[in-house]
């Protein structure tokens, strides 16, 4: 633990001496080459410049506000640690663009033009070669300029757009919006030199650290050489199986990826050990993985597909709004199930169990079934779990589902009642890979004396939920969507699916 720490800080205070580096780099060429020869560049200084001739607004108050906005930017999606770096750098910055300032001015308040008059371009070249090369140490050690930097270094993060692309793109647009405002189009031109060179340095440099490499050794000495490149310097090896043309004979053949700068010592290793090895070596144009670059491409998420076991296209519209996008919901149509699946279970948890565990044991498939029931308390619970067959009651081998019909006989039934008291409940079984699990929704209130509203289905026109003076049929899906027994059960469904 003390020496993961001690690494830590090591790697934290290395950073902070390179990004020093860098930014001095940044500070003597931008004010040596550049500041003195007027050369325009792009940036957030361009951006104030822009504000300023446009509002008269002074530059460094639109300069700090653009930054700080940048700076939130950054401790969201980047992190306090790119922050606390980025914060460091634009304060180091400020001091030694003003330090380099007061060597090279002259008693006359001009610069010194150091490679003399006339030498604008030369004096270019120099200068954003070593803004780009700065840029670049800047950002190997995790650290930004500020401004710009910023934006490139989130979209970098998101994307797999490197950083010289990103800056390009943003200085191509502030640079341009200039045209109008500057009226000098050697500036103008000037000025997209200097982003095409600096950024270009700036790539390269970057890339050139990133560069990777692929070894293809073949040796008798095979696995010494796997346990030195292993062992010594940490890293992975694959064995293939190879099958030379002219011998015949089946070899083993190594094959690694690895920095190009891992190369020198890779080639001494495998000579070391076996001088007569021979090697393939090949650029690569890109990896990607664990000690490599990131993957930074976005991938459509997969739904997970699952049944809901009914054909009732009122029950199925309920839950695949309850349950949103997030999951694919088929109904037993969409699986081609024409199967009347027999509810002969004496409670709703039976029911929902059977109906789930026949699709699941004769399709293979994740799959969910409901029972519900309407639980009146002056009936003794009735109807519950005969609700959708309430008015066939009684009769030999009737299984009407006929809504109309057990409203009529629910409400015959409780004419003389004063207690209206009831509750619908949802139990919900879920298969996942064979294992069972259930979630039960209750919502309390009462029946009342005749059919109000026009949606909803089942007994919604004649129950009225506490807290509301509407039926479930009067208040719509939008509303009950949100307080149903369905929607509470198969909230608690979708909870434990995510």
């Amino acid at each position: 633990m003390q020496i993961a720490g001690n690494k830590a800080l090591w790697n934290e205070v290395k950073d902070y001496f390179f990004i020093t580096l860098g930014l001095m780099l940044y500070a003597f060429g931008w004010t040596v080459f550049l500041l003195p020869y007027e050369i325009v560049t792009g940036g957030v200084t361009g951006i104030a410049a822009i504000i300023f001739y446009a509002t008269r607004l002074p530059i460094e108050y639109s300069y700090f506000t653009i930054n700080a906005v940048l700076l939130i930017i950054a401790l969201k999606i980047l992190g306090w640690r790119f922050m606390m770096k980025t914060i460091y750098a634009i304060f180091m910055i400020s001091i030694l663009l003003w330090v380099a300032q007061m060597i090279v001015i002259q008693p006359d308040g001009t610069f010194k033009q150091v490679l003399g008059p006339g030498q604008d371009f030369m004096s270019l070249i120099i200068g954003c070669t070593m803004t780009g090369m700065s840029l670049a140490i800047v950002f190997l050690h995790n650290g930004s300029t500020g401004g710009t930097d910023i934006v490139a270094a989130v979209v970098n993060k998101f994307y797999n757009l490197s950083l010289g692309q990103v800056l390009i793109f943003v200085d191509i647009l502030i640079i341009g919006s200039c045209i109008p405002i500057f009226g000098d189009w050697r500036k103008i031109v000037f000025g997209l030199c200097t982003m095409v060179i600096e950024n270009f340095v700036l790539d390269y440099v970057m890339n050139a650290r990133r560069e990777s490499v692929q070894f293809m050794i073949f040796s008798k000495k095979y696995q010494e050489i796997a346990n030195a490149i292993g062992t010594q310097m940490n890293h992975g090896v694959t064995i293939l199986d190879g099958h030379g043309w002219y011998t015949g004979q089946k070899r083993k053949v190594l094959c690694i990826l690895a920095k190009k700068r891992e190369s020198v010592q890779i080639f001494r290793l495998i000579k070391t050990i076996d001088p007569n090895a021979f090697v393939s070596q090949s650029s690569v144009i890109g990896v990607y993985g664990e000690g490599f670059d990131e993957m930074k491409v976005k991938v459509k998420e997969k739904k997970m597909k699952i049944v809901f076991a009914t054909n009732n296209l009122n029950k199925l519209m309920e839950v695949r709004k309850i349950l949103g996008n997030s999951f694919e919901v088929l109904s037993l149509k969409d699986i081609n199930c024409n199967d009347d699946i027999p509810e002969k279970g004496q409670t709703l948890e039976d029911n929902a169990k059977i109906k789930a565990e026949y699709i699941y044991k004769k399709y293979h498939i994740n799959c969910f079934a409901d029972d519900t029931g309407l639980e009146v308390e002056a009936l003794g619970g009735a109807p519950g779990v005969y609700s959708a067959r309430y008015a066939s009651m009684g009769i030999d081998h009737a299984q009407s589902h006929d809504s109309g019909a057990n409203m009529a006989r629910l409400l015959r039934e409780l004419k003389d009642k004063d207690n209206r008291k009831a509750r619908f409940r949802t139990v919900i079984a879920l298969i996942i890979d064979g294992k069972i699990r259930t979630f039960e929704g209750i919502v309390n209130g009462k029946i009342i004396h005749e059919c109000r509203g026009g949606e909803g289905f089942g007994y919604d026109p004649i129950f009225m939920p506490d807290g509301y003076d509407k039926t479930f049929a009067e208040l719509g899906y939008n509303i009950k969507n949100t307080i149903s027994h369905r929607a509470r059960a198969t909230k608690k469904l979708a909870e434990f699916l995510k």
